[in-house]
């Protein structure tokens, strides 16, 4: 599977037929968000999976990210089947299970880099582990431990009416993808669901680093924005300042995420905080 579908199999239908609930009104993204746009710029958001080297280095990572230009931290997940996402990231996330990773990691780190940044935190994860463990269980820690939402890229609106309904319960954000081959029905269901943004992906294919962003990603934007959408942040291919400025002048946010696992590999912490600052604008 890649990004190029998140629809296969499931039944067409008006999205104006369907209910969703409101967008979260004490929401942590949209705020951060703003913040941003009122600063006359998009924010910058650093993906890292958790327990890539070790659980403590990947919290010491998140937190250079936050500490030096990141406005929002994805957290990932690691899964054993994560189809998704390119060779470096499946790479330092089977790394991170193989030096013992589990969910309660997940649930230290957000606390840790929430109590040491300002940045907002989020979760990126296959819906898997969220069933393992309990939808509305994994919403309770991740509330308790100060997280504001998930993304969810192999989760699409149709088949998470248990996660809308715990999403709202708990004040937390819920993050749904939509990509350029998305259909006009597709986009507006996606934006119904979401709140904090919608999470554009801009290319076709598996996560990773590339030279170029598509140039199909401002038109995605606004097709995503005409479906309803209030926030809408582009993220894979994106590895470098010039990337972010490309992308910053339409969408609400740029995200990073193979680069800096890639950083983090080969230079480690410090890595990740001269890329950061880099892609922040601030070298």
């Amino acid at each position: 599977m890649s990004f190029h579908d998140f629809t296969p199999g499931l039944a067409k239908y008006s999205a104006v037929e369907r209910k969703f609930p409101a967008a979260n009104p004490d929401s942590r993204l949209a705020a951060k968000l703003a913040e941003c746009k009122n600063e006359g710029r998009a924010a910058l958001i650093g993906y890292l999976p958790v327990g890539f080297p070790t659980v403590d280095e990947s919290i010491a990572a998140a937190i250079a990210l936050g500490n030096n230009g990141c406005d929002i931290i994805e957290l990932g997940v690691p899964y054993s089947d994560p189809v998704m996402d390119g060779p470096v990231i499946q790479q330092a996330t089977a790394d991170a299970l193989a030096a013992g990773f589990r969910l309660d990691d997940l649930f230290r780190a957000v606390a840790e880099i929430t109590a040491a940044t300002d940045a907002v935190v989020v979760v990126m994860t296959y819906w898997n582990p969220v069933l393992r463990r309990g939808v509305d269980q994994f919403a309770t820690e991740l509330a308790a431990a100060g997280g504001a939402g998930i993304i969810t890229p192999d989760l699409v609106p149709d088949e998470a009416s248990t996660w809308l309904e715990v999403s709202e319960k708990h004040g937390l954000d819920r993050i749904f993808l939509a990509a350029i081959s998305s259909s006009t029905e597709r986009l507006h269901t996606v934006a119904q669901a979401s709140s904090g943004f919608v999470y554009a992906v801009s290319v076709m294919g598996v996560t990773g680093a590339r030279s170029s962003v598509s140039t199909a990603a401002q038109q995605l934007v606004a097709d995503i924005r005409e479906a309803g959408a209030d926030n809408v942040c582009v993220g894979l291919g994106v590895s470098k300042r010039e990337h972010v400025e490309e992308i910053g002048a339409y969408a609400d946010g740029v995200i990073v995420g193979t680069a800096l696992v890639k950083a983090l590999a080969e230079q480690g912490v410090d890595g990740v905080a001269t890329l950061t600052r880099e892609l922040a604008g601030r070298a």
